[in-house]
């Protein structure tokens, strides 16, 4: 049998590949089981500083697979969930890059979405699908969509369920960037190997959770956890690597986390 999701390491970044591609890579229990394992070896591993997440042949994700769906809809769904949530990805403390190479579409939103950077082929087709199938909006999206592109253009996608493409994402504001689909992983691995390189990994950690926490927060209280997270800094070891790779024109050697 296939493996659910393909695994590589190389120059610190290691892409995770979604494996259904006769399905555009549909979400089931099992590969969401093995891709959050995977995240969690991910963290607990120090040659990995730097995660893309992607999808095997002409899909990204295309959402729930229909084979759940209708279970669900019969009754006969008894699955035992896994305890981990679809925004699990977040709480990873290495950055994580979805590289959304196709077909990206409702729970496959959520899971481009709730990555760190995402990246997209320009021609990949991304819909939110949920109205369109009787559903709401699902895993938090109603509130990670608001976020990025703000309330009115997060309203069109979510009440539409229209289909668009990657290069009106990034016009929107949704993605970092939308390249062809045939330079889309040469793009995101050159970008991950430049974090994996030039970039702290402890500053990284801190940076991420920051970013996730603070949406929730005052600028004040904010602010005050920064001032927290600055003078722990200056204990760490990247600090005096980062000052002195700078100073002596070199690439940095910061420690694993």
């Amino acid at each position: 049998m296939a493996e659910l999701v393909l695994s590589s390491v190389a120059q610190g970044v290691l892409t995770l590949t979604f494996n259904r591609p006769d399905s555009l890579n549909a979400w089931t229990d099992a590969i969401g089981r093995r891709y959050f394992d995977l995240l969690e070896q991910a963290e607990k591993d120090p040659s990995v500083r730097v995660i893309v997440v992607t999808g095997a042949g002409r899909g990204f994700c295309s959402g729930a697979d229909f084979t759940t769906l209708s279970a669900i809809r019969s009754g006969s769904y008894d699955e035992t969930p896994d305890p981990r949530p679809n925004t699990f990805p977040t709480t990873i403390r290495k950055p994580v890059i979805a590289a959304v190479n196709g077909a990206c579409a409702g729970l496959g939103m959520v899971h481009a979405l709730v990555c760190d950077l995402v990246f997209t082929a320009a021609e990949a087709k991304w819909t939110t699908a949920f109205p369109r199938r009787g559903l709401i909006a699902e895993y938090g999206l109603s509130w990670v969509l608001p976020r990025l592109v703000g309330q009115q253009r997060a309203m069109d996608l979510l009440l539409s369920g229209r289909v668009f493409t990657g290069a009106e994402a990034y016009e929107l504001g949704l993605v970092n960037r939308a390249v062809p689909g045939e330079s889309l992983m040469e793009e995101v691995l050159a970008y991950a190997r430049e974090l994996a390189v030039h970039s702290s990994p402890a500053s990284m950690a801190v940076i991420k959770r920051q970013v996730w926490n603070d949406w929730d927060v005052t600028l004040e209280e904010s602010a005050k956890t920064a001032v927290r997270e600055m003078l722990a800094s200056f204990e760490r070891p990247d600090f005096g690597e980062g000052v002195a790779s700078f100073l002596e024109r070199r690439d940095p050697d910061f420690p694993a986390l």
